[in-house]
């Protein structure tokens, strides 16, 4: 199976590393417009192949897209990272021109790829890629809730002082520091409910500290983080390729559902060889609903702003 990851900065390569490193694929190619870049990218991830033990073939190619020809899954991560004081919508301009042209030019020569939009603000990309492309909604999908879900998680750790993988726990609605939300009420600590073990004050911080996840790690990092989107990507990229129908919160185009049309938004999806093969309903209760409501309508307000960016 091929992967095809566009923009081989530190998103893009720590994806490449970790399907080659987890096996998920066995050729992926790597691809950006500056030149010799993926390239050296790639030719660095192949010279930790005999230590790491993956035999996965890494190509770097600067801006041929007929390299990336019968890919089975390609992810864009390319854009401008958002540096720091910048905020996603600031980001729309620049990264609405890119992705689209991105994507037009992977389909060209894969028309049957399934699509992974990584570049922010990320479901107005993936909903510009969505109408762009004219594909069908089960094949373009946002990456933004596995990441964010597995910062919830990260938090929720901490907080209990027990194992990450103990812990169950998801971020619906918009991929943004405002708009996502992580269902405190859901989580769960092997069976038991987090609420058991945290107080709500605990569980209010817990998901303050994850809204401003990517935030944080700006700050600290003066641009944007990249081993977790990275280990995110890698995470359900599998799930496709290999047919792992997990449940990963995705932003994936709603017809209908939770009250929602015409937006693509973080909901709980199952991820298969078909794309997205399931949008599962996880009954909100009525803040959640009014939380899901106000972030579509910033998930909107986004999307207006593209109309008039691009």
């Amino acid at each position: 199976m091929k992967v095809t990851v566009v923009g081989a900065g530190n998103v893009g390569a720590s994806c490449a590393e970790y399907i080659a490193i987890k096996r998920i694929a066995s050729e992926v190619v790597l691809l950006d417009i500056k030149e010799g870049f993926a390239e050296g990218k790639a030719l660095d991830l192949t010279q930790t192949a005999t230590t790491l033990g993956f035999n996965t073939r890494i190509t770097g190619v600067t801006n041929d897209y007929t390299q990336t020809a019968d890919s089975d899954v390609v992810v864009i991560t390319s854009g401008i990272p958002r540096k720091p004081g910048m905020t996603r919508e600031e980001l729309i301009g620049i990264n609405a021109g890119i992705v689209k042209s991105v994507a037009e030019s992977i389909l060209a020569h894969s028309p049957e790829a399934i699509i992974v939009v990584v570049s922010n603000p990320m479901d107005t990309m993936t909903y510009l890629a969505l109408k762009a492309t004219g594909l069908p909604k089960n094949r373009i999908i946002g990456m933004g809730g596995a990441l964010d879900s597995s910062r919830f998680k990260t938090y929720l750790s901490k907080a209990l002082d027990k194992p990450a993988n103990d812990i169950q726990g998801m971020v619906i609605g918009g991929h943004g520091d405002t708009t996502m939300i992580p269902l405190t009420r859901l989580a769960s600590y092997n069976g038991t409910p987090v609420s058991n073990h945290l107080s709500a004050e605990a569980l209010e911080e817990v998901a303050a500290a994850t809204m401003v996840g990517g935030a944080t790690l700006t700050k600290l990092l003066g641009t944007s983080a990249w081993y977790a989107p990275g280990a995110s990507v890698a995470y359900l990229v599998d799930s496709i390729i290999n047919d792992q129908k997990r449940m990963i919160p995705c932003s994936v185009y709603l017809e209908g559902e939770y009250g929602e049309s015409d937006i693509c938004i973080g909901v709980p999806c199952i991820i298969g060889k078909g794309g997205v093969e399931q949008i599962l309903d996880i009954q909100l209760d009525a803040s959640e609903q009014e939380k899901f409501k106000k972030s579509a309508l910033a998930v909107r307000a986004m999307n207006n702003a593209l109309s008039s960016n691009v």
